[in-house]
């Protein structure tokens, strides 16, 4: 047993981080160099709208003339190459975001096609995939279409092109990340790929679920062909300070269709009171590069450990990141609730809390959570979950610092030790 100045470590855990350590070495020197990159780009989108100390003090009521917020905005949209943005705490999550989008942009007859298979489960009841008399986009009249991926998980590109030209969408929706699958998250140049034959059928907007995806590369999809996103600031985005909210970026006249329905129509951007969240929202966006940097280091050490300890893992070790979510395929029930539990001990928030599996809203299975997080649910911050059904994979994602999240991450593997699980 290796014994630290706070935590034991089993021999074998430390021998399987020194192991992966010395293995990630050439990941993590992109990923920050990558940070870095985007570090100064955000910095500069902040020097370009003059941000200012009253900037960050919020409105009340209509919020009408709110400086800060519209400042907000416009550095979101320089740091994310879009046109415009809308940024608020009111937007719940990343799914009333999306939906936001959704709604604002979609009319009753048009189509909307998916080219990511089916979508991550939350999404679905909002689309009408699941669950009924709530108001979701098929009982407004909005048809769905999908094209499902292909052999190896990745969009069908041929498949993509006859349905663009057989079904001649309004919109052509794009999942980045893999949500609860094993299929590889989407690169910005495979999104331009896909908005390239998207195009090719006049007045087809590509949107993009962008979540966990934000600052991971050097552009985003609003610089490749998307013509909006979306995402979540307990996400990336909001790096690890936001306390909630969401943001819309994309081209002007998009934007403003989907503040109509964040708001109502005629009133749009022009209303919203911030109520003082505009620090932390600043604060976020400026934080973002750098907590996703440790994000993604964590996530390659963790890839690199359990691939010493002889598991699956996706995408491994070496593989270039395209978003902050690591799966570990651990096989079973047993080892997946024991590396939850493991990863809440090494938690700043709730670390004595055991998780267990509960029938969390928006998911047909029972979860376990792990997210002893600032941030009730904040992903960014060290997080793991999975729902309780096959291939028993967990899906980590987040560290607001490497130091704290590589700790965690070996907590959870001397968990698995210790009960014969590893």
């Amino acid at each position: 047993m290796v014994k630290t100045d706070f935590f034991s470590i089993s021999d074998r855990v430390q021998a399987l981080s020194d192991k992966a350590i010395k293995k990630a070495e050439a990941q993590f020197a992109e990923i920050e160099k990558i940070g870095e990159y985007n570090q100064q780009k955000v910095l500069a989108a902040f020097v370009k709208n003059k941000v200012a100390q009253a900037d960050l003090f919020g409105s009340t009521g209509y919020g009408y003339g709110d400086r800060g917020r519209d400042k907000l905005d416009a550095v979101y949209a320089d740091a994310f190459g879009a046109e415009d943005a809308i940024v608020r705490h009111s937007f719940t999550c990343g799914t009333h975001t999306l939906g936001i989008a959704l709604f604002g942009l979609l009319r009753p007859g048009d189509v909307m096609l998916c080219v990511t298979g089916k979508p991550y489960d939350t999404i679905q009841p909002v689309i009408g995939l699941s669950g009924s008399g709530m108001g979701s986009l098929k009982e407004f009249g909005v048809k769905y279409e999908q094209v499902e991926l292909d052999e190896k998980g990745e969009p069908d590109l041929k498949g993509i092109k006859r349905a663009v030209n057989e079904i001649k969408p309004r919109m052509v929706y794009i999942q980045r990340s893999r949500g609860y699958s094993l299929r590889p998250s989407l690169s910005v140049e495979k999104i331009s790929e896909i908005a390239e034959i998207a195009h090719s059928e006049p007045g087809t907007i590509v949107m993009v679920d962008n979540c966990y995806g934000e600052f991971v590369e050097k552009t985003e999809p609003t610089q490749a062909g998307a013509n909006v996103m979306a995402g979540s600031l307990i996400k990336n985005a909001g790096g690890g300070i936001a306390r909630t909210g969401g943001y819309i970026a994309g081209k002007k006249e998009l934007v403003e269709l989907c503040s109509y329905r964040a708001t109502v129509p005629g009133l749009g951007k022009e209303v919203g009171c911030t109520l003082g969240e505009n620090h932390n929202m600043f604060a976020g966006i400026f934080n973002s590069p750098a907590a996703v940097t440790s994000a993604l280091k964590t996530a390659v050490f963790a890839a690199a450990l359990f691939e010493e300890a002889g598991y699956r893992v996706t995408p491994s070790s070496g593989e270039t990141r395209r978003d902050i979510i690591q799966s570990l395929c651990l096989e079973n029930e047993e080892r997946l609730c024991a590396f939850c539990k493991g990863i809440q001990s090494g938690s700043p928030i709730d670390s004595f809390v055991s998780p267990e599996p509960w029938d969390m809203p928006g998911y047909d299975n029972k979860v376990i959570m792990a997210a002893g997080t600032f941030v009730l649910g904040s992903s960014i911050e060290l997080s793991a979950d999975a729902p309780l059904r096959e291939p028993y994979a967990v899906w980590m994602q987040g560290g607001l610092n490497f130091a704290s999240g590589k700790t965690a991450v070996m907590l959870a593997a001397d968990r698995l030790e210790r009960e014969g699980l590893l």
